[in-house]
């Protein structure tokens, strides 16, 4: 029930019984060969790195999340890993979090798609993916004992939608269960999210695994159905499970049922006895280009600045272009196999350029000197190419990001530059959402996320033409950080967080509250143009023509959004419920038909348990973003005349105004009294109290908590950012994981004896 080691389970020779490894993905392999950590800090074996799911996901191509899936697990079969932890599918409920690069998107349904094809991918191997985190995993600070508070239908609708189209339609063999607490239960215990959800209502046959130390109390655990607790904890907690049979608190049928489930994984993805597979890494290299060129957003083109024709004098600007920033960084740091940069590409390629200034310190910081050559240097071309985002310590597992603007410097640079040349290409790199409040005035801006290790190619394919940009944003960017409608609540600081927003997460609240944003969800440029008509509805079956009106082959994101008319209850004014990615050159047609079902059309009723379809009238909307509807029909669904969630008893969430959410109003939907947010700062400090709460205590604790923040910030100031980082997640451990991480060698004895003295 526990593993051997840090990626291990326990073989049991005398029964057949082999070892199987898990290890860290999603958007590539990161095997560890030498000495084991969660958080990437030691190196692991080389392996193709994809572009994250975040930037997959601008894609909204399936066979490309499948094929991404595919080779990844072939690449973990190859190593005989049997289990791939990934693809992470929490929802984007606000773009601070750190590891918000390793999500899809603020929509489940996207989210859903595209994560089923993934683990379909990874399991046509033969080994098994491990969909995480399950569940409600939204923010990093404190991911281990806080509390996040949900109601039943935002749960339903936003969190747990992508999880359930996962497991329904891609069987997948394993699940993650996440650290944090929901509604006042470890994920890993709620007997909720486990046995009510995961195995009763949705019928996961397969295995949980805890997150890395997200094991707190292991008998609750077993009886929500965790079977697998990682990493080792040398028998620590295997022991709880045997002292527990014996009190007579836990009965051994639910033990056996566990060891049942754990060894029917094991032989599904057992490779002890199987061939290994053969990788060619120029191959995967070849695919991660294309999945790169795919994936990139076209944000801008003024004047049609791109495609940069030959022999354009082009000056290359910006520290990202000679050391590109290309994946995330903690339990998913990936070691490629090879990386291309962009400027050697550039090099290569048909343009003049000019030459090459780093403009800006990557970490932060003034510098008149690199302005200065910069700015020279713009001065002597026709066009900049203009490099920049966040730096590698701005999204990391462990940490959120303070807040969505880039570097101070890097902005003054791009205030420097668009003074002495009229043609800037931004080129942006970053997990996620940015403001962006140099956008109106710069000719070109491509956003490449994080690309993995094709980065570099693809770039200049796609600034050049030889590839038509085909991405499209899946996640808003909003103008400001306070436009966000979840900006008043997050992150939670102390005990809990409360999701006052509901259902209202990025393109639900703008759309519904008719707010302005910088660029909306499903948008994305082309070097190309396209038209829709002939909208049909047969049945629940959507159908349209769609025609390349523009001179240059590429391929089209069409999307499917549904709105209620006239609704009794609060929702979001659109919602998505289809699309489809069609290639088309110039001057073709196709036919493009999106199959509704009943439930795409439904809301969840806590009362009854179960979905309903409220009476009424639909609009079908088919266009190329949300706010760029190009088609529009209605039809008429039979249902139900709600009870629940009616807008004049939640006049909040009626009217949008979600930011201002009175506990009053938030209590009524949640059903129940809201608990504590803040820490009891006179209560003794408990095994699943944190480093961090040591600092209200005594002059000891005080002093382990200074001591372990002052070697936080000093790494930081040295350029050591991931280090950093992982010495920040101690501090928000939680004191039960010290004697597990240390397998004993620091005893819960001493734990709690230190823990005596913090308190006096």
């Amino acid at each position: 029930m526990s593993g051997q080691n840090f990626w291990n389970t326990k073989a049991v020779e005398r029964l057949d019984i082999p070892s199987i490894m898990l290890t860290d993905g999603p958007h590539g392999l990161r095997k560890q060969g030498g000495k084991a950590d969660h958080l990437g800090l030691n190196k692991s074996l080389p392996a193709t790195c994809y572009p994250t799911a975040a930037t997959l996901a601008n894609s909204w191509d399936k066979s490309l999340a499948y094929n991404v899936g595919l080779d990844i697990g072939m690449e973990a079969r190859s190593e005989k890993v049997s289990v791939l932890l990934g693809p992470g599918l929490n929802i984007k409920r606000n773009p601070l979090c750190g590891r918000n690069f390793e999500y899809f998107s603020e929509d489940p349904y996207l989210t859903g798609e595209l994560a089923s094809e993934m683990v379909k991918g990874i399991q046509s191997n033969g080994i098994s993916a491990c969909p995480k985190h399950y569940a409600v995993n939204s923010q990093e600070h404190m991911r281990m004992t806080i509390d996040e508070i949900v109601d039943e239908r935002s749960l339903r609708e936003i969190y747990l939608t992508g999880f359930e189209k996962v497991v329904k339609e891609s069987n997948p063999y394993t699940i993650m269960s996440s650290y944090n607490k929901v509604n006042g239960e470890y994920a890993n215990e709620n007997q909720h999210l486990a046995n009510d959800i995961l195995y009763d209502e949705w019928g996961f046959d397969g295995v949980i695994v805890t997150d890395w130390g997200g094991n707190n109390d292991r008998v609750a655990g077993l009886k929500a159905h965790n079977q697998l607790e990682m990493p080792s904890t040398n028998g620590i907690t295997d022991k709880e499970i045997v002292d527990a049979i014996h009190a007579g608190t836990l009965d051994e049928s639910v033990l056996d049922e566990a060891v049942d489930q754990l060894l029917s994984l094991i032989n599904k993805v057992r490779l002890d006895d199987k061939e290994p597979l053969q990788v060619d890494h120029e191959v995967h290299h070849n695919k991660a280009v294309d999945a790169a060129r795919q994936s990139m957003v076209l944000l801008k083109n003024e004047n049609n600045i791109l495609p940069l024709k030959a022999g354009t004098e082009v000056a290359v600007i910006g520290d990202f272009a000679k050391n590109p920033r290309y994946q995330g960084a903690g339990s998913s740091l990936i070691n490629p196999y090879k990386l291309s940069n962009p400027l050697e590409h550039l090099h290569d390629s048909s343009l003049n350029i000019v030459g090459y200034a780093q403009g800006f310190k990557r970490m932060g910081g003034k510098s008149s000197k690199l302005l200065k050559e910069a700015t020279s240097l713009a001065e002597s071309a026709e066009t900049v190419l203009l490099f920049i985002g966040l730096d590698e310590s701005k999204e990391a597992e462990g940490v959120d990001r303070e807040d969505l603007k880039l570097p101070q410097n890097q902005l003054d640079l791009v205030e420097s530059l668009i003074k002495v040349n009229k043609n800037v290409v931004v080129v942006l790199a970053g997990g996620g959402a940015l403001e962006l409040p140099f956008a109106d005035h710069v000719q070109g801006m491509l956003h490449t996320y994080l690309s993995g290790q094709g980065v570099g190619e693809a770039i200049v394919d796609l600034l050049l033409g030889k590839h038509n940009p085909s991405g499209k944003l899946s996640e808003t960017f909003p103008i400001h950080y306070t436009d966000v409608p979840s900006s008043a609540y997050y992150p939670g600081e102390q005990a809990t967080s409360e999701h006052k927003e509901g259902l209202f997460i990025g393109y639900r609240y703008f759309e519904t509250a008719n707010l302005a944003v910088r660029y909306p969800f499903g948008y994305g440029l082309s070097y190309t143009t396209f038209e829709y008509s002939n909208i049909e509805i047969d049945g629940l079956t959507v159908s349209f023509d769609l025609t390349n009106t523009g001179d240059l082959a590429g391929a089209e994101i069409a999307q499917l959004y549904m709105e209620k008319v006239d609704s009794s209850i609060f929702r979001s004014k659109k919602e998505l419920k289809g699309f489809d990615k069609v290639y088309l050159e110039p001057g073709k047609t196709k036919r493009v038909s999106v199959a509704l079902t009943k439930r795409d059309f439904s809301y969840y009723n806590p009362e009854v348990k179960d979905w309903e379809i409220e009476n009424g009238d639909y609009k079908i909307q088919v266009g190329s973003s949300i706010q760029a509807i190009h088609l529009e029909e209605t039809i008429e669904m039979v249902g139900v005349s709600p009870t629940v969630f009616l807008k004049n008893e939640y006049p909040h969430y009626a009217s949008a105004n979600v930011k201002d959410i009175p506990d009053s109003e938030f209590e009524k939907i949640l059903g129940r009294k809201l608990p504590p947010t803040n820490w009891d700062r006179d209560k003794d400090l408990g095994m699943n109290d944190t480093i961090k709460q040591a600092q209200y205590k005594n002059w000891i604790g005080k002093m382990l908590y200074n001591s372990i923040m002052f070697v936080h910030v000093f790494l930081k100031k040295i350029g050591k950012p991931l280090t950093a980082n992982n010495v920040y997640f101690v501090i928000n451990m939680p004191f039960r994981q010290i004697d597990r991480f240390s397998g004993g060698k620091i005893s819960r004895k001493r734990v709690e004896t230190f823990l005596r003295w913090i308190n006096r």
